[in-house]
C-alpha cells in the first residue's frame, strides 16, 4: 500500500480515537465509571500520566519523542520497501494511528485518557492502546508467517552464492551434474 493510504487510514484512527475520547471527557468524567457488563466490562475516567501501566509518571515529553520516533520508523519501512504486504500496512496503519491518538493527548492534556476496563486484564486503556497492541501483534505475525519467511530463504539462497563481500563464489558443481 502507498504511503499516502497508510497516513490517511492512520490519520481517521487518531481522529476516531480523539472523537471517543471527547465523549469520555464530557460524559464520563464527570461520573468516573459505568458498569456495561456485571464482572466483565467498566468504562472507568483514568488520567494516565505515564507509559503502559502507568509506569513513569509524568515523563510527558519523553513519551511524545519516543512515539514520534517509532511513528517515523514505521514510515521509513514503508518508504524504504523492507516490509510489504497487507497485514504490515493493516498493523502499521494500527501503530501509528494509535501513536497519533495517544501523542494529541499527552501533548495537549497532559495526560493520555483511559476508559476501558475488562476484569481479566487489570489495567485500564483506550481505543489507542488496544489500536497499537493488535497493530503490534500483527506486525509479529507479518514477520514470521510462511510467504515471508519465504521470501527470506530466497533471499538467503540467492545471497549463498557470493561471498561476504558480495562476490561470485566458486561453484565445484557443473549444471550437468546438478
Amino acid at each position: 500500500m502507498t504511503l499516502a493510504l497508510v497516513l490517511i487510514v492512520s490519520a481517521l484512527i487518531a481522529t476516531a480515537d480523539q472523537i471517543i475520547k471527547y465523549f469520555v471527557l464530557r460524559d464520563l468524567a464527570p461520573i468516573g465509571e459505568v458498569t456495561v457488563i456485571d464482572h466483565l466490562f467498566s468504562l472507568i475516567y483514568v488520567e494516565n500520566r505515564g507509559a503502559a501501566f502507568g509506569i513513569f509518571q509524568d515523563q510527558v515529553w519523553i513519551f511524545a519523542v519516543i512515539t514520534f520516533l517509532m511513528m517515523g520508523l514505521f514510515v521509513y519501512f514503508i518508504i524504504s520497501g523492507k516490509f510489504k504486504g497487507k497485514l504490515f500496512s493493516a498493523a502499521t496503519m494500527l501503530i501509528i494511528g494509535g501513536g497519533i491518538g495517544n501523542l494529541i493527548d499527552r501533548i495537549f492534556r497532559g495526560f493520555v485518557v483511559d476508559y476501558l476496563a475488562v476484569s481479566f486484564f487489570p489495567p485500564v486503556c483506550n481505543f489507542a492502546d488496544y489500536c497499537i497492541t493488535v497493530g503490534a501483534a500483527l506486525f509479529i505475525l507479518s514477520l514470521i508467517l510462511p510467504q515471508n519467511r519465504e521470501k527470506l530463504s530466497a533471499n538467503s539462497v540467492n545471497n549463498a552464492d557470493t561471498d561476504h563481500l558480495g562476490e561470485p563464489t566458486a561453484n565445484t558443481e557443473s549444471d550437468d551434474v546438478k
